[in-house]
């Protein structure tokens, strides 16, 4: 397993989180916080990267109790509560023999060959102040003071449904939101390469047409840092009121992971 990685700004500068062992990738996106929590979402995230990071030295382990210890270890060590946190996306990927697990809690989104895995509950939740603030966006109004207030109102809102049965779930205080991440499990054989990526590095590759997958899995690391850079690059001078892909910041923080396999073929001797 093969795994070339890029983030922008770098990881000590961003909220998202990108960390790798020789047989998995974990990829985190902790979430902006529009309305004050006890500590930052990067510091949440980095947390939470590598109490996964430690569950998974347990190769049996299932993924969704990896997730689990890790949330209430994170919550445990910052003296988090559950309704009151910083909150992060969670992607996992991890290989094992001849099979691939992935994990999904947020809308981060996973790239297969056949299949693009991401968790949209977040999105499908009809709330007022996301279409409005997107609609204000389209318009041209940019991201003027009524676009932080609505976005904080967003945030209030998503509150009420984080964690809660026709809500959404996520990884925040609340191991139990574990429980409900998306799963899948794959024969290597059928699974060559694989992207993880952020929300902020995915939308912005899709809306400027970069996104051929297959060729993202292939890239070098500096391929992949050159990627982030020409869509950051696009935010600036090709969309920067969030007209042509509303969003709600200028520039989201970027991380991206490409994974190449190769199957385990069973060694026979002469």
């Amino acid at each position: 397993m093969r795994v070339t990685t890029a983030q922008l700004p770098p990881i000590e500068d961003s909220a998202d989180k990108v960390f790798t062992t020789t047989e998995a990738v974990v990829v985190l996106d902790g979430a902006s916080a529009f309305v004050p929590v006890p500590v930052p979402a990067a510091t949440y995230a980095d947390h939470l990267g590598r109490n996964i990071l430690a569950g998974l030295g347990d190769s049996d382990a299932h993924l969704r109790a990896v997730l689990a210890e890790a949330i209430d270890r994170t919550a445990g060590e910052l003296n988090l509560s559950p309704g009151s946190s910083p909150s992060s996306t969670v992607l996992i990927l991890r290989r094992r023999a001849d099979e691939v697990d992935v994990l999904a809690l947020g809308d981060s989104v996973v790239i297969l060959p056949d299949e693009t895995m991401t968790d949209d509950r977040i999105d499908s939740l009809d709330l007022t102040p996301r279409s409005n603030y997107q609609e204000r966006l389209r318009a041209g109004a940019g991201y003027d003071d009524t676009h932080a207030q609505l976005l904080r109102e967003l945030q209030n809102q998503q509150a009420t449904h984080r964690n809660a049965p026709d809500g959404y779930w996520i990884a925040e205080a609340e191991p139990n939101a574990a429980d409900h991440a998306l799963m899948t499990t794959r024969p290597v054989e059928a699974t060559p390469w694989a992207v993880l990526a952020t929300d902020g590095a995915y939308n912005t590759i899709e809306a400027t047409g970069l996104d051929d997958w297959p060729s993202i899995a292939a890239s070098t690391r500096e391929d992949l840092a050159e990627l982030l850079e020409r869509c950051r690059t696009w935010e600036r001078d090709r969309d920067p009121d969030g007209q042509q892909l509303p969003r709600a910041k200028r520039h989201d923080d970027k991380a991206i992971a490409a994974v190449r396999f190769e199957p385990i073929r069973e060694q026979h001797s002469a």
